[in-house]
């Protein structure tokens, strides 16, 4: 994981498993980062996919994701300590956690397998909230296509 972006949470999560497979409970209501449910939505990304950049002024959204994406998150907040920090990270069946991203913060995901983003908002879809960059812009300066790092 790289650097942290101000109000970026993760809950680690428990996994009990055994020979019929397993459970894992994501959110409950009591969750200390937890803040309210407004919708709960599901999107299917198919293997080398990408969709950046969004952002909300008022929405927070809550993400746990089945199978492997490449989150990045880029902090767009003028009174944000960490105003202009890139983020970057992987959700998926293998990453037993979840994440709060709060308003003012552009996320995207990249899959890189079939993979299911299941998510949390704390409003109802508002057309007007929703704020868009298009995934190649310069100021970020993210490769969404870039190949893993040799190390």
């Amino acid at each position: 994981m790289s650097a942290q972006i101000e109000g970026v949470e993760f809950k680690e999560l428990v996994t009990h498993v055994d020979e019929r497979g397993f459970f894992r409970e994501i959110v409950r209501e009591t969750d200390p980062f937890f803040d309210r449910f407004g919708q709960w939505s599901h999107s299917l990304m198919y293997q080398g996919s990408a969709k950046a950049w969004h952002h909300h002024r008022k929405q927070t959204d809550y993400w746990y994701a089945i199978g492997t994406l490449k989150v990045a998150l880029y902090d767009l907040r003028d009174d944000s300590p960490t105003k202009g920090e890139l983020m970057e990270f992987f959700l998926g069946d293998r990453f037993e956690r979840c994440v709060k991203i709060p308003p003012g913060v552009a996320h995207g995901c990249r899959a890189l397998e079939l993979s299911h983003l299941l998510y949390l908002t704390s409003g109802v879809y508002d057309p007007d909230d929703e704020g868009r960059i298009p995934h190649d812009d310069p100021s970020i300066g993210y490769d969404w296509t870039a190949p893993p790092k040799i190390q």
